[in-house]
């Protein structure tokens, strides 16, 4: 059976999170326009410095500050490469964080499917409603 587009991209996402550096969340995201891949990100310290999974986590408040999250990273490798994201679908493997909702409906999203609901902030989910950006829980059927 052929599977859809939004498992089809959900699926790369997930191959996309196993280069992650950081064991505390193995997050991936692809950025997609028109059926085409533009960019992806994982989660991840920033270019050139260590990594968690080398030199520990550095914790601030209970959250690992030397990561960058997958969907800043795939933003941000759109730009590295002069794509637009604008209308672009972001398929992540777990759902946003604040921030990262709030850089997402900057760049211009139109849609964002997640397969993992976690820690949904309602005000995340407040946001993109009032941005337009249609937002689907991808759900595996058996």
């Amino acid at each position: 059976m052929r599977i859809s587009w939004d498992a089809y991209f959900m699926k790369i996402a997930e191959d996309v999170a196993l280069r992650s550096t950081c064991n505390r969340a193995w997050v991936g995201a692809v950025m997609v326009r028109e059926r085409h891949i533009i960019s992806t990100g994982y989660n991840g310290s920033p270019a050139g410095l260590q990594h968690c999974d080398d030199v520990g986590h550095l914790m601030v408040d209970g959250h690992c500050v030397r990561t960058v999250h997958a969907e800043v990273n795939a933003i941000i490798q759109a730009a590295v490469f002069g794509l637009a994201t604008r209308d672009a679908e972001c398929y992540v493997t777990h759902f946003p964080c604040l921030n990262c909702s709030k850089m997402l409906i900057n760049a211009r999203i139109s849609r964002l499917v997640y397969k993992d609901a976690y820690r949904i902030d309602p005000i995340a989910l407040e946001f993109f409603q009032q941005a337009g950006v249609g937002v689907v829980e991808l759900v595996e059927k058996d």
